[in-house]
């Protein structure tokens, strides 16, 4: 088994609470600017959403080399999409039904799996103490 200093453990829990960050911060702003480009009737900025959500989820997990990498962008990103589905009391709605939001949140959810599938399922350390553990081992 693998011990860890205090240093790696905090530098690792700050990398996944910038991850959980990066997928708040993805889900604020693509909630409300998914519908803002529809040439027609392809939801272009819903579909470069959710390109771009499962491009940080796969690079999140690869970066971390560990499915929870990809999980902790991706927690980010559902806990604030889900609310944004809801309707308020005065009627107001962040995701509405249509095209651009079915593709954006059934999409979103579809990226986040197929990124949490495509990431490594063994850590063998993140990318961030890989010259570290390097240094040491010689």
């Amino acid at each position: 088994m693998e011990h860890r200093s205090q240093a790696e453990s905090a530098l690792g829990g700050a990398a996944y609470g910038m991850l959980f960050v990066l997928g708040v911060v993805m889900a604020i702003v693509g909630g409300f600017t998914h519908p803002v480009w529809q040439p027609g009737l392809i939801p272009v900025s819903a579909i470069g959403w959710v390109l771009a959500l499962f491009g940080v989820c796969v690079g999140a997990g690869r970066l971390m080399r560990a499915k929870l990498g990809a999980t902790t962008a991706g927690l980010g990103w559902l806990l604030v999409t889900m609310p944004f589905t809801l309707e308020l009391s005065a009627g107001d709605l962040v995701i509405a039904s249509g095209a651009p939001g079915y593709v954006y949140l059934y999409g979103g959810l579809a990226a986040l799996v197929a990124g949490y599938l495509l990431s490594p399922s063994s850590g063998g350390g993140s990318w961030l103490l890989r010259g570290y553990e390097q240094k040491n081992s010689m």
